[in-house]
């Protein structure tokens, strides 16, 4: 990808941060009663604040087409409108309806925007690096100059403990006193928000820019069953039923529209097969140690750290500890926008230096799929 070039960044965040302390007067009591798994899943997940697009009575503030909307105008300035996009790509894991598509509906909050091409990926975590893949394919093509892709989350929406009522009404019948784990796992690890990339078939003047390397994409879904889901229901097969396979009157009982996570397969596989990828990727690429300066990993959980740092070391890989930048203590996990934030971030930090190189990691756990981007600062 000779001529591609993330030449702006941009986010937005949702009201104020949210503490730990906080995270129920905004989700909400299940049975009137405090989560007993929630301390256990944060002082594992290692975050302390996170973001709603909720007020404390459980009123929506922003939606995520709104949340995403705000970020992409936040790419604008001097040398660039929204007018001269081409193409806009969008990934989501929380789609706020199923048809129209999610990045048409974004398109239709841009008033300001011209017509342009628009590609929708709805998935999980790896959205938005497919998202940024699409739009580097164009511009390489020569299809587009100037292109807009961008990623946002209102998670929140799955998280309520409203949602759980039915569920709850039988755990209270049978005098149970926790949800499922699979159901409440999730339910602290998840935050709101948008963000997004500019991207350019020439770099910048006046500012850095970060030139696309590569983007690489890889599935285990061949090989491994469904670990993170919504909107279907896991057999004891390890098979998916959908919640269109189920009659109208079990949607609400069984949950079916509650972000879970099988967490028995999660911690046997989420790490090693990212490690198997990473491998096959710096064969292709002749990827050393030497060509990583900064590593941004996408963590759902600060637990994973360790585990990620030695799967790197056996491959040759060694970042330092000061160059390892993510920002998950802070934000939370935004599903898809994550590895836009990262790289948000890091962009207007001030830490970049020119001819430095940048390996950004995106792992998700929906049914297995990896993605690696390979940034250079000019």
């Amino acid at each position: 990808m000779d001529n591609v070039f993330i030449t702006q960044t941009s986010h937005f965040y949702p009201n104020e941060p949210v503490s730990n302390d906080e995270m129920e007067d905004y989700l909400g009591l299940l049975n009137n009663h405090k989560s007993l798994s929630r301390p256990i899943v944060l002082r594992n997940n290692g975050i302390k604040t996170r973001y709603y697009a909720l007020d404390k009575q459980g009123n929506m503030t922003h939606s995520s087409v709104q949340m995403a909307a705000n970020a992409i105008r936040g790419l604008e300035g001097d040398d660039f409108k929204l007018a001269d996009a081409e193409v806009f790509a969008y990934g989501t894991a929380s789609p706020e309806q199923i048809m129209p598509s999610p990045a048409v509906m974004v398109h239709g909050e841009l008033p300001e925007a011209g017509n342009m091409e628009v590609v929708s990926f709805q998935g999980s975590c790896c959205t938005s690096v497919e998202a940024l893949k699409y739009c580097c394919y164009a511009l390489a093509a020569g299809d587009a100059k100037e292109a807009v892709c961008a990623a946002s989350e209102r998670l929140s929406a799955l998280m309520r403990a409203e949602n759980f009522k039915a569920e709850g009404d039988v755990i209270a019948l049978n005098k149970r006193s926790i949800l499922a784990f699979e159901k409440d796992f999730l339910r602290w690890m998840l935050s709101d928000g948008a963000a997004a990339l500019r991207v350019s078939n020439k770099p910048a003047e006046g500012r850095l820019s970060l030139k696309v390397e590569w983007v690489e994409l890889t599935s285990f879904a061949n090989e491994r069953e469904t670990c993170m889901y919504l909107g279907g229901e896991k057999m004891p097969d390890g098979s998916l039923k959908g919640w269109n396979m189920y009659p109208q009157d079990e949607w609400l009982p069984k949950s079916l529209f509650s972000l879970k996570q099988d967490t028995r397969i999660l911690g046997d596989n989420i790490v090693k097969l990212g490690g198997v990828f990473l491998e096959k990727i710096m064969k292709k690429h002749n990827l050393t140690k030497e060509g990583v300066d900064w590593f941004l990993p996408h963590m759902s959980s600060i637990f994973f750290k360790d585990q990620m740092k030695q799967n790197m070391e056996e491959l040759g890989i060694v970042v330092p500890e000061d160059h390892w930048f993510y920002n998950l203590t802070r934000i939370g996990n935004i599903g898809s926008v994550s590895a836009f934030a990262m790289i948000d971030e890091i962009y207007h930090s001030g830490l970049l230096k020119k001819g430095e190189h940048i390996l950004v990691a995106v792992p998700e756990s929906a049914r297995f799929t990896y993605g690696y981007i390979y940034l250079t600062v000019c």
